[in-house]
Formats: C-alpha cells, structure tokens, sequence
C-alpha cells in the first residue's frame, strides 16, 4: 500500500528521533542525564487532578461533548486572559479549544491559506510548525533570530517579495528553543508590520507563565490592534504540568477562530468533558501552583548558569521558558557537540541545528531535572576540558 504525498513529506520528527538516541544509551545501562527534553518533570497539580476525578464519575461527561467545547471552558479562558492580561474576549466566538495547541499550530495553515500560498516561520522555531506546511501544501520561508537583536525578528530585513506573498506568519514568545521573551514595544510593531502586509500573526504563547526576574511575559493581545490581525495559543501543558492531558486554547481573532472551530466540526467531536472542566478548575482556581512552578524554573535556570559560568561556558541567562539556549564550543558544529556530551559524558541536549539554520552553533538545554542533576551534567562537562 503507498502512502499519500503528504506523509511522503512529512519531515522526520525531531524529538523521536532524539528519544530513540537517549533509549539506546539508557538500554546499554549507561547514568543518562536528559537534558534534550521539553516535557514537564512535575505532576499536575493535585487539585486539577481531582477536578478530573469528580468530573469523570459524572455519567454526562461520557457522552459526546458540544463540537466546539464546553461554554464553561470558553468562559474560563475569557476570565484567565482579563485577570491576567487585561484582555477582553468574548467566549461565543473569540475562544476555540485545541486538543493540544500542536494540532492547531499544525491545522492553522489549512484553515488560513490555499496550496501553495506563502506563510513565514522563526529560524530557529519550534519544528513542528514544519508538519503544518507539509499538511497544508503550502509554502514556507524562515526569518531568522539572531542574538544581535535579542533572538526578534527585524522586519526591516524582511524582503519586498515576502512582504507581498506572505499570508500568515508564526511567533512565539517566550521563546522556544531560544529562552527570549518580548515586550509590548515588539508586539505593537508586529500589529504594525501585519497591517501594513495583510499578513495574519499566530502567536504561540506555550510558555506564557513561565518568565522569570520578576517580569511576567504579556500576551501578543495586549498590543492595541492585536485581534485585528491575529490570535494566539495558549496550552495547559507547561503553566499547569498538564502535557498529556492535551488541552489548550486558542483566542483573538473572531473570523479566524470560526476557521479553526470550522475545521474541528469536521475533524474532532470535541474534547473529553472532564478534561475540560479540569482545565476550568486549573484556569479559575488559585494560581500558588503555578508561582511555585515559575520559582523552580528559575532556581534550576540560576543553578545551572551558574555552574557553566564556573566552567567558563560564556552562557546568557534565558529571561523565559524552561529552556537555556548555549554556544557550541569551537571547532564544533551542533550535531558533533551533542553527539560528544552524549557518548562521553552521558549528557543529552538537544542540538540547535534541528531548530533551523540559524540554530546551528548552539544547543538547547531544558531545566527539567533537580539542581543536583543539572550541576552533576555540568561537571561530566567540565572533565572534557572543552572550556579552558
């Protein structure tokens, strides 16, 4: 049997690829320290938790749930986003809920643009915005993230040509793989830029809770004009440790929510209902978890750059995310660095040339083990001598 196109073009997905290498190296018996993840290491909080348990024994939340998701979830995200962003939305057609927001990412284009129209990712970015273009037979160009100008886009270094053909364009901050984070100022020229090009603007605010010295991230909604030409995502996964409960949302936009809610009438029957109502208690209830949460990051973020600065490992500390975004040494390229730490000292990054071209010399470090486990990576580092 032969498989479509589509899936002939699909990209190899990363991260298996990256679990595949750790597996083996865990089945030789070797101490693997994986720090190439960027799955959650802390349980959901026991009061979400619970929240799921009570909603699961309800009979009515075994049958099918409404196409386009419970109201009491719209409603909760509308109260999120004005107690935490100031952001009025209205939950009738502002708000979509996404299994996960990877399928809306990956939806997106199929809802926005025809086949063959152009849409603009980051370079490095998230590789699973990849698989959106190859499913929705459209075309890509990257825009790059340079560390000159705090890992933004120049959109004064954006051609004529993209300008014109672009459609939609991805961003997301705080960033993944590169740990920055934007401010109200860059958002507001993003509205600017998308007004002046026709071009709609995802903004995919995975990490939006997580933003540390004290500087909470804003949401891309915040910038007036805002949900005149675009939306954002918004997933439970990382604020709420809730990776595997598959539960986001997106908001914004009212003619683009109507498109993706659209596409799910025909693709979904809606999410689980208890998992709804336990995004509804994890979105309305006390946030001390998520504080909590925040604090560790950022504990493990100091421990960590601390102990590559010791090292002489010339190291930024991320302002966002769980992710710290590190220099090859020289006489490296991305994939060799990785390749050393794993079969020398046991060490898992992930390399930064799988993010993109302008990925390349750098490797990306997820805070998603203890402090003793970061600084014991660090010093199996420090005995390779690559740092003197």
């Amino acid at each position: 049997m032969n498989y479509s196109d589509r899936l002939k073009k699909l990209p190899v997905q990363f991260f298996s690829t990256l679990v595949n290498k750790v597996n083996k190296a865990i089945a030789e018996g070797r101490d693997i320290i994986n720090l190439g993840q960027g799955n959650p290491d802390q349980p959901t909080p026991p009061h979400i938790v619970k929240a799921l348990q009570k909603a699961a024994e309800d009979p009515q939340t075994h049958k099918y749930s409404l196409f386009r998701g419970l109201p009491q979830l719209k409603e909760a995200a509308c109260d999120f986003y004005k107690k935490q962003y100031g952001v009025d939305l209205n939950p009738e057609t502002e708000v979509a809920i996404l299994f996960g927001t990877k399928t809306g990412l990956v939806e997106l284009p199929m809802c926005l643009l025809n086949e063959d129209e152009l849409m603009l990712l980051p370079d490095p970015g998230y590789p699973d915005y990849l698989s959106g273009v190859v499913l929705g037979n459209v075309q890509y160009e990257t825009f790059p993230l340079l560390a000159e100008n705090k890992f933004l886009p120049d959109y004064s270094r954006f051609t004529e040509a993209q300008k014109k053909a672009a459609r939609l364009m991805y961003l997301n901050y705080p960033n993944n793989p590169t740990g920055a984070t934007a401010d109200r100022a860059f958002f507001e020229e993003t509205v600017r830029f998308a007004r002046e090009n026709d071009v709609t603007i995802l903004h995919d605010f995975a990490y939006g809770a997580i933003g540390f010295d004290g500087k909470k991230p804003i949401s891309f909604l915040e910038a007036e004009g805002a949900k005149d030409v675009g939306i954002e995502m918004y997933t439970l996964s990382k604020t709420y440790n809730m990776a595997g409960w598959r539960v986001g949302f997106a908001v914004g936009n009212a003619e683009i929510i109507e498109a993706i809610n659209l596409i799910q009438d025909h693709l979904y029957c809606s999410l689980f209902p208890a998992v709804q109502l336990a995004a509804v208690a994890a979105l309305t209830e006390d946030q001390q978890c998520v504080n909590e949460l925040v604090a560790r990051y950022e504990k493990r973020r100091d421990t960590f750059v601390a102990a590559c600065q010791r090292i002489g490992w010339n190291v930024e500390a991320s302002s966002g995310s769980f992710f710290v975004w590190l220099p090859v040494p020289g006489g490296y390229t991305s994939e060799e660095f990785a390749d050393l730490l794993l079969d020398k000292a046991d060490v898992v990054v992930a390399a930064g040339n799988g993010f993109g071209k302008y990925g390349e010399g750098y490797i990306r470090v997820g805070l998603l083990l203890d402090e003793d486990r970061l600084e014991e990576a660090v010093l199996r580092i420090e005995k390779l001598n690559l740092f003197k």
